[in-house]
């Protein structure tokens, strides 16, 4: 199971940076970072898969393939915002890790206002 592999070795990593912390705290954060960019990798080929099945839904339901672009980015978004934030966070950097989170609301923000003028058109029509 891929959640066991996970599992493992975030603990693992989990317990290194806790050895590691106390004496030095740049290298802790770096095993921290680190441990989730191999995280990450590790699902890319489960995003894959996702992204592809989303895609083929959509060429299905005859959705422009622009919404789902942007649904994309939307996501990517907020987990690279949620990433970022919580590696500030674990540096003690509570402050730029807030920043991080507002400058990611305002683009996925910017990002949904034509999906938002597209609903909004659909509505006005149907009426």
């Amino acid at each position: 199971m891929d959640i066991v592999k996970i599992v493992s070795f975030a603990l693992v990593a989990l317990l290194v940076v806790t050895l590691v912390k106390n004496d030095r705290k740049d290298i802790a954060l770096l095993i921290s970072l680190v441990a989730g960019i191999i995280i990450f990798i590790f699902m890319l080929s489960k995003l894959t898969v996702i992204v592809n099945f989303l895609q083929s839904l959509s060429n299905k339901a005859n959705i422009d393939i622009v919404y789902l672009d942007t649904v994309f980015k939307i996501l990517g978004i907020a987990y690279l915002t949620s990433f970022c934030s919580e590696i500030c966070k674990d540096a003690g950097e509570s402050s730029i890790a807030s920043k991080v989170e507002f400058s990611g609301k305002i683009l996925i923000l910017t990002l949904a206002i034509p999906i938002l003028m597209a609903v909004m058109q659909t509505i006005l029509k149907i009426m």
